[in-house]
């Protein structure tokens, strides 16, 4: 009889258990796991247990997160939200989940993130996911503004990655203070500047790779240089140009070997007469750059005082024939003063002659 009971207890257990599971997902609650993938879903369900840590609601078609999507699930540690169609994330949507540590949102179309999309209590998250997951390069404004309002001071890695990037808002990252590994790669960066890695003092990882950086600025090597001396960087994949003006860059890449971990890989893409040479030899081969400048500015700046000395000389001779010529010069002027003088003269002669008719039948017209 006691066995009969305690066989009915753990079928209501399980059936308890069961009932609690939303339609179209998997519960599993001895691994603490919800999956929700690919059930053409348009909103997060409801019912999801309270004893869930890792949630799985991918391959979906939902297209808003708000801050109802995830009441009674404090327990939630790992969250993924990839590949549905999200294009809006109100502020404190997230808020609830107080111990998740991780946040996966890649491949969505988030076009609106509110200032405090991304804010957990107790500041317990530390991997944010958005890799392919901006719609248009207008968001990217809304996210600077969410990382910098979201209180994500804990956040330790940030994957940006495949979004398109061609620039990134001044200071975007400097609220992300503890942040240590940083993803940029595959984006369209074209340069490092204003302040854009200003606030990452604890920063062991920055990916670069894969973007259309053709050199480096002196402000850009600035704020490379601000990071901590253990972050390490990744440069790969970039379609470097090695002309005249590369050579700080180059000479950067020699000095930070120990920091950049693909420093052999990194080659020039042009020209084509220096494709596939290594970046860590441009220093040496560029570097008569600046000396065929200046021998050709030299060489330019003979070519003028030449020229001028020239034609100096013409002008001198010039005026030397002018003087020897002087009276015959004089002469020909006299002449063709005169001969100006008869011409205005008969014109003026021609003149009068032509006006008597014309003057005698204006008076007999008037008499008449």
């Amino acid at each position: 009889m006691l066995d009969l009971a305690q066989r009915i207890v753990l079928c209501a257990l399980l059936g308890s258990v069961y009932a609690s599971c939303p339609p179209r997902c998997e519960c599993s609650e001895a691994a603490h796991t919800v999956k929700c993938v690919s059930r053409d879903l348009r909103s997060v369900p409801t019912g999801i247990p309270g004893y869930t840590r890792n949630l799985f609601i991918t391959g979906n078609q939902i297209s808003r997160i708000g801050p109802e999507s995830f009441k009674g699930l404090e327990n939630v540690t790992n969250l993924s939200l990839s590949n549905n169609r999200i294009s809006e994330v109100e502020s404190n949507s997230f808020a609830g989940l107080r111990n998740l540590r991780s946040l996966d949102l890649s491949n969505n179309q988030l076009a609106v993130i509110h200032p405090e999309a991304f804010t957990v209590q107790n500041q317990s998250l530390r991997e944010l996911n958005l890799s392919r997951a901006l719609y248009n390069h207008s968001s990217v404004m809304d996210l600077a503004s969410s990382l910098r309002w979201s209180s994500l001071g804990t956040l330790r890695g940030l994957d940006l990655s495949d979004n398109g990037l061609i620039y990134l808002p001044s200071r975007i990252f400097s609220h992300l203070t503890s942040l240590q590994r940083l993803q940029l790669s595959n984006n369209s960066l074209v340069s490092i500047h204003n302040s854009t890695l200003s606030g990452l003092e604890r920063l062991e990882e920055l990916d670069l790779t894969l973007n259309a950086l053709k050199t480096v600025s002196e402000e850009g090597l600035q704020e490379l240089d601000s990071l901590p001396d253990t972050t390490l960087l990744l440069l790969g994949e970039n379609p470097f140009t090695c002309k005249c003006g590369i050579e700080p860059f180059a000479l950067w890449l020699n000095r930070s070997q120990g920091r950049i971990r693909d420093a052999e890989d990194l080659m020039c893409a042009f020209p084509v007469s220096m494709r596939n040479t290594s970046m860590l030899a441009v220093g040496t081969l560029t570097l008569g750059c600046h000396q065929r400048n200046a021998g050709a500015d030299i060489a330019l700046q003979t070519s003028y005082v030449f020229l001028g000395i020239v034609l100096g000389f013409v002008g001198l001779i010039f005026l030397f024939v002018l003087y020897l010529n002087r009276k015959g010069i004089k002469k020909r002027i006299y002449d063709m003063r005169d001969a100006c003088r008869e011409v205005w003269e008969g014109y003026h002669y021609r003149f009068e002659i032509d006006s008597g008719p014309r003057l005698s039948q204006v008076s007999s017209s008037g008499d008449m």
